[in-house]
């Protein structure tokens, strides 16, 4: 490299993180870099912790000393150098969930440039109920300062008043509906929720909203309040019950047993009835977790005063092509270009120029969430009801028109939840990050993806202790020629397309499933047939319908059916055959926080725990079961109560995570790894990978016959010890899956919603391995995919669409694949055909 030279490579010299075995490689800048590999082979370790961990220390390295001193105490990533890595922006495979208040309009920033138009173009309606139409003047009017801002007179009255700003139009701030606060919906405590189980006494929690932080004591004092606590809630008096839900805030004197056996006194004890202490906890309470747990008690309402808009009602006087803010934010994004067309036609020609300027800057807004197959998302849409794959997209969305340059992206899975034809809409939006002077790294296995690469990494050999090494890397071209890749047969055609055995003609030979939906979101009068005992796929772009049909009608029409629950109104019709029993297992992570680890999960733990309590080492000392849990104090590492890492908080910063410097990460304190069995402590049992631990409790059947489902799952890379939060969604699926195996499944229907995510097409072979063993054991199969090779493999297909939103929610194709490509009447079915036709070449 001459002296004035860009570095054309970042260079990674010897990388140890996770499983990576001291790997050394050249990614290239300037262009877009695909990483393959098994699931669990080292592709995020390399991409997020090393390209990623890097390249943000380097945004980090130019804080205030203080934020860099803490931030230098967090591990740096395991690797010896990393040279000319530019600052890094990742965006990860799932996002953050919106709050109450952000709607797609201003997670885009689509809705700021509306207001503007609203404000600069639209026509206001003056007190005498005249619509003034658009001029130049309203305008300019908008432009001063002071009370001269947006004062304006009326053309047939005189009257003189203010036309609403930008600002005027925020649900957010000062256009909010009086009544809602800008929420749009309301709610109200629901009398019947405050109450848990009736038939426990109040003692024994039989009010649940004095199961509330800082409440436990209620029952005591309403005890000295006259309410008999030992009897069952339903025996009490109208007169005690009144007293509960309804009775005054007075000041008691009582007495609190501690668990100790001491008394504590409380001479001002204040009552708090079931309402008031709901309440009372809404007004204090900051958490997110906290607001969850009391929502529970309320019941939600859209609100009766701005019927959802959000918006202020007078707000919708002003007018811009004949429609008001709140019907132009109810529109898909798709359809605003048109509106665009509409407002200019609309408008005088002095106002043209003015008009361009606004409209451009709307369009080129929404032209990447058009590229990136959103056009069936309305601006009003709450961000909270967003699909992972939908929030991802709408932030690539917004990183491209921030038109950033010289930056590192790290992009894990974007192609979540893409119909193969919105997948060449994201690999146009990657070539623009490219040309904007940015360097993108993408952690995919989508074909198309590895395909449209300018370079490839390939990750393996095997997953877990069997990956961790380059197997090949070059242009695709190359890499097609590479005999050591593992998705070259998949780019070729040259690998198996069909590897089970698909159901003959007669689809519905062991029966049929029937549900018919008259009327949910984008569904009307939609019938859908299942075949019982078949793998069945549920197919059809983004916002066609699929989680309609089946997480909102399915799902529901079994809890309706089997807890004798009334029907849903909009299920017309449900015949569910000999189906019994539904389990829907979807991406979300498995296990709620760090504490939760494949053998916590799985019965693992509960046998190793009594295996290490039954050492003569342990019984010495006096070690029974519970001293072999780190969520115990006995067992426990004190430092970090047994979670393997702390968290330091900086500043204006997301904490950082660091590994406890007390016991290394094994959770455990000294004491109990003392313990040693065939010469390991517990900590160094929970170290060793599935594969392995298989050979070692040959001799424990309940603990074999778990590890040899993980091991059929595909999980025999996965350590005992591994936190379940972070696995990727399709490891998590299986993960769920692992109870369900070896029993006969004759009555049930399984739901997957996207197994795929974070498969490589041979990890996608075991899924359908798994699927055929469970199909073997009487149960019904039904996936929510995208995923061409699930699709051509699958017994029955169902299609929706033609697109998303108001365009879809039809069945467009449905029969047996090897039917349907023959004729292809829908897109997925054309994309299914060429697949087909890519592999029988």
């Amino acid at each position: 490299m001459g002296q004035n030279s860009q570095p054309e490579h970042i260079e990674v010299i010897g990388g140890n993180v996770n499983n990576l075995k001291n790997i050394s490689v050249n990614i290239p800048l300037h262009k877009f870099v695909a990483i393959s590999g098994l699931s669990g082979s080292g592709k995020s370790s390399l991409a997020m912790g090393i390209l990623y961990s890097e390249g943000a220390r380097r945004y980090l390295d130019a804080l205030a000393t203080y934020t860099r001193r803490r931030i230098s105490q967090v591990g740096r990533a395991d690797v010896q150098s990393v040279k000319h890595i530019p600052s890094a922006l990742a965006l990860r495979q799932r996002p953050t969930v919106p709050g109450a208040r952000s709607t797609v309009g201003t997670m885009t920033e689509i809705f700021n440039v509306l207001r503007l138009i609203y404000s600069r173009l639209g026509s206001p309606k003056c007190p005498n109920g005249h619509q003034v139409p658009p001029t130049i003047k309203i305008a300019e009017a908008m432009d001063k300062v002071g009370d001269e801002m947006g004062l304006i007179t009326c053309p047939t009255c005189g009257a003189k008043f203010y036309a609403f700003s930008a600002e005027d139009f925020a649900f957010n701030s000062d256009g909010a509906c009086k009544n809602c606060q800008g929420l749009g919906i309301t709610k109200q405590l629901d009398g019947d929720r405050l109450i848990g189980d009736e038939t426990k006494t109040i003692r024994d929690g039989a009010v649940a909203a004095w199961r509330t932080p800082g409440r436990n004591f209620m029952p005591i004092v309403a005890q000295a309040a006259g309410v008999r606590i030992d009897v069952p809630y339903n025996q009490l008096t109208d007169q005690e019950r009144n007293m509960v839900l309804h009775g005054g805030q007075k000041h008691y004197a009582i007495d609190i047993p501690s668990k100790n056996g001491r008394v504590f006194h409380m001479d001002n004890a204040l009552y708090e009835n079931a309402y008031n202490a709901v309440e009372d906890s809404m007004k204090t309470t900051k958490s997110d977790v906290a607001l969850k747990r009391l929502n529970r008690f309320y019941r939600f309402f859209t609100c009766p005063v701005c019927h959802g808009t959000r918006l202020n009602p007078d707000r919708l006087t002003q007018l811009v092509a004949g429609k008001n803010i709140a019907e132009a934010s109810q529109m898909p994004i798709g359809r605003l270009p048109q509106f665009v067309e509409a407002i200019k036609q609309w408008l005088p020609a002095d106002m043209q120029k003015l008009a361009n300027n606004l409209t451009t800057e709307l369009l080129n807004q929404v032209q990447p969430l058009l590229d990136l197959g959103l056009d069936y998302l309305t601006m009003d849409r709450a961000g909270a009801t967003l699909s992972t794959g939908e929030l991802q997209r709408i932030q690539l969305g917004r990183t491209l028109r921030t038109q950033t340059t010289g930056v590192l992206y790290v992009l894990d899975e974007p192609s979540v939840g893409l119909h193969p034809d919105n997948v060449s809409g994201l690999i146009k939006i990657f070539h623009q990050l490219v040309a904007q002077g940015n360097s993108l790294v993408v952690v995919d296995h989508e074909t198309s993806i590895i395909n449209a690469a300018d370079w490839v990494i390939e990750i393996g050999p095997g997953s877990g202790t069997n990956g961790g090494q380059i197997i090949a890397q070059g242009t695709p071209t190359q890499i097609k020629q590479d005999p050591q890749s593992l998705i070259s047969p998949f780019l070729t055609g040259k690998g198996e397309l069909l590897t089970r055995q698909v159901a003959g003609k007669d689809v519905f030979a062991k029966g049929r499933a029937q549900l018919t939906i008259n009327h949910r979101f984008n569904l009307n009068d939609v019938t859908a047939e299942f075949p019982i005992n078949r793998l069945i796929a549920v197919t059809g772009f983004s916002g066609a319908g699929k989680t309609t049909l089946v997480l909102d009608g399915l799902l529901d029409a079994f809890k309706a059916k089997f807890k004798k629950l009334s029907m849903p109104k909009y299920i017309a019709h449900f015949e569910p055959s000999r189906l019994k029993h539904i389990v829907s297992v979807d991406a979300t992570p498995v296990g709620k926080n760090a504490r939760s680890t494949v053998a916590t999960y799985t019965n693992i733990m509960d046998h190793l725990r009594k295996l290490f309590a039954m050492l003569p080492a342990a019984k010495k000392l006096g070690y029974t079961a519970s001293y072999f849990s780190y969520n115990n104090k006995q067992g426990g590492c004190p430092t970090c109560g047994g979670t393997g890492e702390i968290s330091l908080d900086i500043q204006y910063l997301p904490d950082m995570v660091e590994t406890c410097p007390t016991c290394k990460g094994k959770r455990f304190n000294d004491k109990v790894l003392q313990v040693k069995w065939h010469g390991l402590s517990i900590a160094d049992v929970l170290d060793i990978d599935v594969d392995h631990a298989i050979g070692l409790f040959k001799d424990n059947e309940s603990i074999q016959q778990t590890l040899i489902v993980l091991q059929q799952m595909g999980l025999g890379y996965l350590h005992l010890g591994e936190a379940t939060p972070t696995l990727s969604g399709g490891e998590a699926q299986r993960l769920k899956l692992t109870s369900h195996m070896k029993r006969s499944q004759n009555n049930a229907l399984f739901i997957f919603d996207e197994p795929t995510v974070g498969l490589h097409p041979l990890d996608v072979r075991v899924l359908l391995k798994v699927f055929s063993q469970l199909i073997d054991q009487g149960a019904t199969v039904l996936m929510i995919t995208h995923d061409l090779d699930l699709m051509a493999n699958a017994d029955y297909l169902i299609d929706m669409g033609p697109r998303g939103g108001d365009q879809g929610g039809r069945i467009v194709a449905q029969g047996r694949p090897t039917d349907l490509i023959k004729q292809p009447t829908s897109l997925t079915t054309k994309y299914l055909q060429k697949q087909f036709l890519l592999y029988n070449k």
